[in-house]
This record gives C-alpha cells, sequence and structure tokens, in this order.
C-alpha cells in the first residue's frame, strides 16, 4: 500500500492486453484457471496484468505443489480474496482515473503484500476501494463534504474485525481524518476502523514515511545481499507525494545522490543530487494539493515539462519509481539500462509494464517488487493496528520481507521478484486452504 502521493506522474497504459495473459505460461492447469480470468474480465488490463506477473512466478511451485491450484484460483475472484490471515486491509485511493480494473489491480497485489508482512492481515477488493473524485484544485471544504458523503455509503462494510481502509494516492491523513470522523459520527464508536489517522486520535508515529523509509530499508537489504551499499549510488525518484518524498529522504541521509524527483507535469533535475533542504522544499510545495514542481526554485536544477526521470541522459545506478502503475514502459526501462543502471526497487504498486521487467531482470538488473518493497506502509498500519513500537519495528519488518522472499527465490532458483511473489502465495494459500476454498 502507498501513502498519499500528491501530484505523481499520469498513468500511461503500458500494460499487457488480455490477450497476452497466456503467453509465457505452460502449466495446463495455470492456463485453464487464467482462461476462466481472461473471460470473466476481458476489458480490465491493470488486473490481468497483475494476475499474469504473479502467474507466471508461482509455475514452479505448481509443479511441485499442484494442490495449491485451487487456492489460486479462490485468489482471482476479487470478491473472495483473502481474509484467511486478518482482516481485510488496504487503502483508499482518491484519482481521476480510478475505475474497477484498478481497484482489484490494487486488491490482487495487497493480498501478497500483507502476506509478507508477517502481521495477521487479509485483503480484497473491498479493503482497495475509492473513487474518481481527485482531491486536486478542490478547496477543503469540497473535500470534507465528499469524504463524508463517502463514508456514509461506506461505514456498514468496515470495522476493526472486518475490514480496515487507510490511505492511498488522494487519500492522507487529512482525507482519512475526515472519513474517521464520519465514521464515528454515525456509529458513535471511537474503534480501529482505519489507519493513516492523526497521532491525537490514534495514528501511528512515522505512519506517513514508513512506505518511502520502507522502500529504502529494503533496498539497503538487497544491496548487503549483493556485497554492495547505497552510499554513493546515483539514483532516479518519480514521484513528488509521500512515498517519493521519504524515499529521497532516506536516500539522502544514507548517503546516496538523489538527482531526480517529478509529478505529472514533469521532472526536477539536481545533477549533483537533491540536499536534505531541497527535499524538504519538495515536501513544502506538495503540501498542498495544487502544489507542482514549477514552483521549485533551485540555480542549479534542470526543469524538465512533461519527462519522466528515466529520460535524463546521465550515469544512474538505482532508480525508485514511486508514482503510480505502469508508469515505467519499454523504451524507460531500455534508457534504464543504457544509462547504467543495477538496481530498480518499486516504490508504488506495479509501476513497471511486464515488458519493462523481463527487459530489466534479462539485463541482469537486480529487480524489488512492489509488493515487497512497498510494504512499509501497510506494515506501520498493522502495527497501528495494534498499537506496537513503530520505529523499532519498520526496518525489522522490512529486513523479514527481504530474507523472506530470497529464502524463496533461492528454494526455486528464481528472481528475487518472483521469490517474493512464491513466498506471498504460499503463506496466502496455505490459510485459503485451511479454512476451507470455496
Amino acid at each position: 500500500m502507498g501513502a498519499t502521493v500528491n501530484g505523481q506522474q499520469q498513468h500511461t497504459q503500458g500494460g499487457d492486453t488480455p490477450t497476452e495473459l497466456l503467453e509465457g505460461i505452460s502449466h495446463e492447469g495455470l492456463k485453464r484457471v487464467l482462461q476462466a480470468v481472461q473471460h470473466r474480465d476481458p476489458d480490465q488490463p491493470e488486473f490481468l496484468s497483475a494476475v499474469k506477473e504473479v502467474a507466471q512466478s508461482l509455475q514452479p511451485v505448481f509443479e511441485r505443489q499442484p494442490e495449491l491450484l485451487r487456492a489460486f484460483e479462490v485468489m482471482c475472484e476479487p470478491e473472495r480474496q483473502a481474509s484467511g490471515g486478518g482482516p481485510y486491509k488496504g487503502g483508499l485511493r482518491f484519482r481521476e482515473g480510478v475505475n474497477l480494473s484498478v481497484i482489484k489491480f490494487l486488491g490482487f497485489e495487497q493480498m501478497f503484500k500483507n502476506a509478507l508482512t508477517t502481521l495477521p492481515m487479509g485483503a480484497g477488493k473491498a479493503s482497495r476501494g475509492g473513487s474518481d473524485f481527485d482531491p486536486k484544485d478542490k478547496s477543503d471544504a469540497e473535500i470534507q463534504r465528499f469524504c463524508q458523503s463517502f463514508m456514509t455509503e461506506l461505514y456498514r462494510h468496515i470495522g476493526g474485525r472486518t475490514d480496515i481502509p487507510a490511505g492511498d494516492i488522494g487519500c492522507g491523513a487529512k482525507e482519512i481524518g475526515y472519513l474517521y470522523g464520519q465514521f464515528k459520527r454515525i456509529t458513535g464508536l471511537f474503534t480501529g476502523a482505519l489507519t493513516g489517522k492523526g497521532l491525537d486520535f490514534g495514528g501511528s508515529e512515522i505512519r506517513p514515511e514508513a512506505t518511502g523509509y520502507g522502500v529504502v530499508f529494503f533496498a539497503e537489504c538487497a544491496l548487503a545481499g549483493a556485497k554492495d551499499s547505497i552510499r554513493g549510488k546515483r539514483c532516479l525518484v518519480s514521484g513528488s507525494g509521500n512515498v517519493a518524498q521519504f524515499c529521497a529522504l532516506k536516500l539522502v541521509e544514507s548517503g546516496a545522490l538523489v538527482l531526480a524527483m517529478s509529478d505529472s507535469h514533469g521532472t526536477v533535475y539536481e545533477p549533483e543530487g537533491f540536499s536534505r533542504e531541497q527535499v524538504h522544499q519538495v515536501m513544502s510545495i506538495k503540501a498542498s494539493h495544487s502544489g507542482r514542481l514549477t514552483d521549485y526554485k533551485s540555480d542549479t536544477c534542470t526543469y524538465m515539462e512533461g519527462a519522466k526521470p528515466w529520460a535524463i541522459d546521465t550515469p544512474v545506478d538505482m532508480a525508485f519509481p514511486c508514482a503510480t502503475q505502469h508508469e515505467v514502459c519499454l523504451q524507460d526501462a531500455q534508457q534504464l539500462v543504457q544509462h547504467g543502471c543495477k538496481y530498480l526497487f518499486q516504490g508504488a504498486n506495479m509501476p513497471c509494464t511486464d515488458r519493462a521487467v523481463h527487459h530489466l531482470e534479462d539485463n541482469g538488473v537486480l529487480f524489488g517488487p512492489g509488493k515487497a518493497a512497498n510494504a512499509g506502509g501497510v506494515a506501520v498500519s498493522g502495527l497501528e493496528m495494534v498499537q506496537n513500537s513503530v520505529n523499532a519495528k519498520l526496518k525489522e519488518i522490512m529486513q523479514a520481507i527481504y530474507k523472506t522472499s530470497k529464502e524463496a527465490a533461492d528454494a526455486y532458483n528464481v528472481s528475487l521478484a518472483s521469490g517474493s511473489n512464491i513466498a506471498s502465495f504460499k503463506k496466502v494459500a496455505e490459510a485459503v486452504l485451511a479454512q476451507g476454498a470455496v
């Protein structure tokens, strides 16, 4: 799950089309499952792309344990994604362009991400919801009225033991506060019905930072496994919302050079790297829904209107896509490889298209999948549910996620991305089958 991401790059459709769902699938039983998914949801490209990405990783699992195929079939039906591990948990997205396909893809990804955290959380469509209402350029009164109306319809379906929404793109602490206030007014309950709240009414102490910090903690583990270090690495970060902001800040604090940040209008390039103060300037600009990186002031920067960070013609060591789904297409991946990129860690949900992922892995780029690398946000949401010590636990959880993913990758002789799919799937599958897959 991501935190609020204001001013990120617009979604560019670059994923697989429904006719490509069976490409690369050799397992006959899995083919039958995917054919049924494609027949049921032919006009939902984001959801189909997410299903395919996981399915490709799981073929060696089904060869060894064919009984787990039934669990995967259950998981591919959004109404049944999967509360076996605990209450449904995921984010609400308020953004233009949100549709059923996007929500189903987010719910599908969330299921596996939650499993990797080791915390008692399930996932599902009910927990990855939202609206095509976009808070950008809306007044505070308009946002408040919308949130109150939204919760008036939602409150019957959520609660601390069933379904616990949090924030996502366009739904930050302010929106969560309005939603929670309306929930309390209607129900009379002061409960953990939502996470991402303010500290004054039950929130976690580092909730806004969690996803961005967690991406960097995961990257540090992966680089340590490769006998390398983040210090001195030249990094590109896409987006300029909470995830990108705190990813960039933690990279700077870790000794890396953050060369770029972006929003839907263009990219800011700092050839010597952003300083802490410059990252904080971005935070100040983006504190308003209407803030744009065109307002960023620096004598050393270059503003590239309409450009993605990946287009910058400069040597690059690491990339951190932290904007939105399918922002890194095949052409972007080719540019990153040409510029020397060795590592890519996903701060957003599924920001790389299927072809981009294959090109990166074929060229030896160590790829950190979003369901593992950006799980910090949902991990801290889970800690908020039980009010654990957040600072002490986040890094430990991200280290455990890396270890679990790496062990699965080694056991099946596959990539780190496939390892995270396998590890998370097997945990969910065991819960689904133990409770009676129907």
